[in-house]
């Protein structure tokens, strides 16, 4: 059977409608999918990210960039709505992937999915660890150092980053419909404090901030003028993540054809208009190049400094210090449910790739009481966390922002294909003007790729890389729908493909490096070079075999 070979819509279908102990609980409605999606969507990357996004590239033009983020979120949701409602099973794009592509292509949107997920949860983890210490600080409580950070960063352990994920872990293995209730709960308090933000802020709006709205080029590509909005469209793309994740939940919907398409737009809309009117206040209270050089919560408590009235000197006297302090306890709720959500969608992914047999059997095993799997969310509880604690969180924001927007490109894909292929199937939700809607999401996901940094790039190529090798030594060879590695039709094209990748490695490697000059560190150059080569040496030595044309 070839590595190309599409999972049956027919075999899909009977997984939906499986019930009994030893399958997931249906206990989620359309408002609980709603609020599954801004669990995901709504965090810290609001605050922060978009005061530098708006200082180094956009300037007041950053509520075009959250537009054009929108836009490419909106033609992706609208695949995904389609997909979900014909397929409510687990497993997301993978699982969309298999069904119209082909087993190949599946693993690889499938192992990509682990980027955003498995490690963004992980990453997450280790801010929220840096945001309590933050905050409880405020309050003269102040941690051990060598306990809030990891061995890389000087410290020992980041015992804050293990607590919540394990907590998050805990409350996923205690049941859905109790995780979906203190989801609820989080985003409630998130919206509360954003809305808040927004509204105490709107009275202090100086229109001259926002003159001039699209600052001049500087001279440099990204920095201002269209550019720098489409720069900072792929920076603030980050903060969208996590809509997509509702999909994962399809198989705990209690009606997936009429809820799913309700989660999935449902939470981006009502997050694109928050994070407009969120960006819209925070550059109107006061110029956006005060917020140059600022990270963490610092452009939002800039932006709360300016909501006064200025005294005699000139100097402005906030009206509401309290606010700052509001905002940190909506990051550290936002990033718990954040985390949440990313663990549940991690779980459901390879529950479903578990269930095809690409991965051991243990990922999809339910535990009959509480009707999740637990053993699954046990091992990723124990995985993330000794990540989130000896590993420092570098550059995964982007790393993450590029595998979902490859996520996002394959479901525009996938949906063209299953009209053409498959025009006959019943839809609950059918995304309109195909083929324009996907061919937009394929554009301007692949249009906010190119505009990622290079070393994102690079470590993109070198986690796909390691997933060819477990595809190739274990996911071919217990496929459900194949019959062994060694006689499978197609192997050719996956190792053509391991071999285009590892080539590609090398250009990126070497591109990279002369943008930041070969002066620098080569690390990064090093790296890419010994992966590829690596590489070329097992994908190269089995070309000669021959296939079977079973």
């Amino acid at each position: 059977m070839s590595l190309f070979v599409k999972k049956p819509m027919d075999a899909l279908m009977n997984e939906a409608q499986e019930t009994g102990s030893h399958t997931l609980k249906r206990t989620l409605g359309a408002g609980g999918l709603i609020a599954l999606g801004i669990g995901a969507i709504i965090g810290a990357g609001l605050f922060s990210i978009t005061g530098m996004a708006a200082a180094n590239h956009a300037g007041p033009a950053i509520t075009i960039s959250f537009v054009v983020a929108a836009l490419g979120c909106l033609f992706a949701g609208l695949c995904y709505a389609e997909f979900a409602s014909m397929i409510p099973v687990a497993g997301s794009a993978y699982t969309y992937s298999y069904a119209t592509m082909g087993e190949f292509i599946a693993w690889i949107i499938g192992w990509d999915l682990v980027l955003e997920y498995a490690v963004g949860a992980a990453t997450v983890g280790i801010s929220w660890s840096r945001y309590l210490v933050k905050f409880l600080a405020g309050f003269d409580i102040h941690l051990p150092e060598s306990l809030t950070v990891g061995p890389w960063d000087g410290g020992i352990i980041n015992l804050p980053a293990v607590f919540i994920i394990v907590l998050m872990s805990l409350l996923l293995m205690k049941g859905t419909k109790e995780s979906a209730f203190v989801n609820s709960i989080i985003v409630g308090l998130k919206i509360a404090v954003v809305l808040v933000f927004i509204f105490l802020g709107w009275k202090y709006i100086n229109n001259d901030n926002y003159h001039p709205y699209i600052p001049d080029n500087s001279g440099s590509f990204g920095y201002f003028g269209f550019s720098g909005i489409v720069r900072a469209a792929a920076i603030v793309f980050f903060a969208y993540i996590g809509f997509d994740a509702v999909s994962t939940a399809a198989q705990e919907a209690k009606n997936p054809k009429r809820d799913m398409p309700w989660g999935i737009l449902g939470s981006l809309a009502i997050c694109t208009v928050l994070y407009i009117l969120f960006a819209h206040v925070m550059t109107g209270v006061t110029s956006y190049t005060t917020f140059a050089g600022k990270d963490g919560i610092a452009p939002v408590a800039i932006a709360i400094d300016h909501m006064g009235t200025a005294d005699a000197a000139g100097v402005i006297m906030p009206d509401y210090p309290w606010l700052n302090r509001a905002i940190v306890v909506a990051i550290l709720a936002g990033y718990a449910s954040v985390i949440l959500v990313m663990l549940m969608g991690q779980s459901r992914v390879f529950f479903s790739m578990s269930k095809d047999g690409l991965i051991p059997r243990i990922f999809s095993a339910v535990n009959p009481k509480t009707q999740t799997p637990a053993k699954s969310n046990l091992l990723f509880m124990v995985f993330v966390s000794l990540f989130a604690a000896f590993v420092p969180a570098r550059v995964v924001g982007e790393m993450t922002s590029i595998g979902t927007l490859f996520a996002f490109i394959l479901v525009c894909i996938g949906v063209w294909v299953m009209r053409k292929k498959m025009p006959e199937l019943p839809r609950a939700f059918k995304t309109p003007l195909v083929p324009l809607v996907p061919i937009l999401g394929i554009f301007v996901c692949l249009f906010m790729m190119v505009f990622l940094p290079m070393d994102t790039w690079i470590r993109l190529l070198v986690w796909m890389l390691i997933g060819m090798d477990i595809y190739l030594v274990y996911g071919a060879k217990h496929s459900n729908l194949g019959n062994g590695t060694n006689n499978r039709k197609g192997m050719k094209v996956a190792r053509y493909t391991g071999l285009a990748l590892s080539a590609l490695l090398i250009v990126v490697g070497f591109l990279h490096q002369y943008t930041v000059g070969f002066d620098t560190d080569r690390t990064l150059l090093y790296i890419s070079l010994a992966f590829a080569v690596v590489h070329f040496g097992v994908f190269g030595r089995k070309l000669g075999r021959d296939e079977s044309e079973s």
